[in-house]
């Protein structure tokens, strides 16, 4: 196991603090319970109703997002694949979603500025998918419906039920960045 990736934790959503600020930079951690998907489109019109006051179709509460958009299911398969998104393209939503209680993202390659400081600040953490491996990230995927959104096609916003979800801990309360952490250690090596 490489020296950035520390030790494998076991969450269950919702999020609470407690468990935010368990969780350290390079922890591998397998994610149960439920999780929501939304892409760029979908994290506009979330922070548009925010701004608007409306409700939203889901308590971001201690919740966890996925940015991927699922291809669709085959015959007997609850999803297709749901492999990771880029994040940055979420950077300009995330902060205002974190601020309303959101506590986790998940997604490929590195976060903006705004978006690490709200993780600091609102205590919620950076969640990092292997991209290209979502055909075998679909298997922890044993739920899925879509509940808003749908005129977004694959883009719709999810609730998934998942079971022992692998991610990487990417970006932690402590301003820990998995991404520069690495890349310094192996620029010196």
């Amino acid at each position: 196991m490489p020296k950035s990736i520390k030790k494998e934790i076991r969450i269950m959503t919702p999020l609470t603090d407690e468990v935010i600020k368990s969780l350290k930079t390079g922890d591998k951690v397998l994610i149960s319970g439920v999780i929501y998907t939304a892409r760029d489109v979908a994290h506009k019109r979330l922070v548009s109703a925010i701004k608007d006051k409306e409700k939203l179709p889901f308590n971001l509460k201690g919740q966890i997002i996925y940015y991927t958009g699922p291809t669709p299911e085959p015959p007997g398969k609850v999803i297709g694949s749901a492999g990771p998104t880029t994040s940055f393209r979420m950077d300009a939503f995330s902060p205002i979603l974190i601020k309303k209680g959101l506590k986790g993202m998940i997604g490929k390659g590195p976060r903006g500025k705004e978006v690490i400081d709200a993780i600091k600040k609102y205590k919620a953490v950076y969640f990092a998918a292997v991209g290209g491996a979502a055909a075998l990230l679909s298997k922890s995927i044993k739920k899925s419906e879509i509940i808003a959104y749908e005129d977004l096609g694959t883009e719709a916003i999810r609730r998934l039920e998942v079971e022992d979800f692998p991610v990487i801990v990417v970006n932690d309360i402590y301003g820990n960045d998995l991404y520069i952490e690495d890349t310094k250690r192996y620029s010196k090596e």
